[in-house]
């Protein structure tokens, strides 16, 4: 089976084909073709992302990551499509607030021929929903041109099974044993999820304001580092580890350590920086070391939860996943805690460049699902869903 996977739910532009060889989870799969276009240096200079600058680029860039997907894949062969004059128009209504979007999809499926893809798969939730519908659009679109089934996907989904994908042996997901707990951070997302089984979710707790990647990203735009604020923050931590420097906050809160359930909580913590360093001119030894203190704290919340859920539920694995999981210092304080505390459980991270949004990981999930697969004219009925959850499905 060959997946088309489509994602657009924040500000990464991604295309893939992927073959799946076998039914899941115990496929192989192939990554024939994989294009992505990130708009991070655009997004800089507002400090984040900008949700109508994300929508535009989407739709701007969707037909070349396609077309560059494909062409890696071998999968384009050039030929005179004529393509109805009704479905032109119904093309053209589907796609009418994405200036341009049309016309360049129209010229890429008259100039090949319909490719040997089985499925698509998309992202409809969770994200930015004006970036949401441009991908959903998009893959609609191709599923009535070309006639083939589409599947809409949980984009924190997919962070999971990219998180257990060539981690143990290439091509495959790694075995799981359930019940599994999955922790989910990114820009967006601060979730704890129960895995039951292989497509069985159940939240068990989440952040009741900021998500860990946006406390990053403010946190950093108060010191005066560029976005993304993470990886910033994550260099000048590791070089106040290196050089041993003393805490310029060794006072700074530990938000809902100990408040008895699974929730998150990490508005407090920037406001203690915003106060800590209200009328301060901060030079570059205070900011290196502020960033220590500020990732430490991180740490010990998302591992004292963690380790609260594991406990609760009696998991037999422990799955990280999400942007925020490519941060050096979480990935080796989590390993070094539950190897001490569950030395027996496994304990999966994604490959960094597996970590942040992705379509590889939307083509994990549509094959998941591919059972409920939406008929071309049944694709009008996927929805985005800015917020919408993991939970049994």
């Amino acid at each position: 089976m060959k997946i088309l996977s489509i994602e657009t739910s924040c500000d990464e532009t991604a295309v893939s084909i992927i073959e799946a060889t076998g039914d899941f989870p115990e496929a192989t799969y192939t990554v024939l073709g994989n294009a992505l276009y990130s708009q991070t240096d655009m997004h800089r200079e507002y400090g984040g992302v900008y949700p109508a600058v994300a929508k535009r680029e989407h739709a701007r860039t969707l037909p070349l990551m396609l077309y560059k997907a494909l062409a890696e894949a071998e999968l384009l062969d050039e030929s005179t499509t004529d393509i109805p004059e009704s479905t032109i128009k119904e093309i053209q209504v589907l796609l009418e607030r994405e200036p341009g979007l049309s016309e360049q999809l129209i010229e890429f499926v008259s100039k090949y021929e319909r490719p040997e893809v089985d499925v698509i798969a998309v992202t409809s939730g969770p994200g930015l929903e004006p970036a949401l519908w441009v991908g959903i659009n998009f893959a609609h679109a191709l599923a009535l041109i070309w006639n083939i089934v589409v599947v809409p996907v949980n984009h924190m989904e997919g962070h999971i099974l990219a998180s257990i994908y060539n981690v143990v042996e290439d091509d495959v997901l790694a075995p799981v044993a359930f019940p599994a707990i999955a922790l989910l951070i990114s820009g967006g997302h601060t979730e704890l999820i129960l895995m039951k089984g292989w497509n069985q979710y159940e939240k068990i707790g989440e952040t009741r304001d900021d998500a860990v990647g946006e406390a990053f990203d403010k946190v950093a735009r108060m010191m005066g580092l560029p976005y993304p604020g993470g990886p910033e923050i994550g260099k000048r931590a590791a070089e106040a580890r290196a050089k041993n420097l003393p805490p310029y906050k060794d006072d700074l809160p530990l938000p809902m350590l100990h408040s008895g359930d699974l929730d998150f909580s990490f508005s407090g913590l920037k406001t203690a920086v915003r106060y800590a360093i209200a009328d301060k001119e901060l030079d570059e030894t205070d900011v290196t070391a502020l960033s220590r203190d500020f990732e430490d704290i991180v740490a010990k919340v998302l591992i004292k939860k963690t380790h609260s859920a594991i406990e609760q539920y009696g998991a037999q694995t422990l799955i990280i996943g999400g942007g925020v999981s490519a941060n050096t210092y979480l990935r080796q304080q989590f390993q070094t805690h539950f190897l001490a505390s569950h030395p027996d459980m496994e304990v999966y991270v994604p490959p960094p460049k597996m970590s942040t949004d992705n379509s590889i990981m939307i083509a994990l999930s549509g094959h998941a699902h591919y059972a409920s697969a939406l008929s071309p004219q049944g694709a009008g009925a996927i929805r985005a869903n800015g917020n919408k959850t993991l939970h049994n499905s």
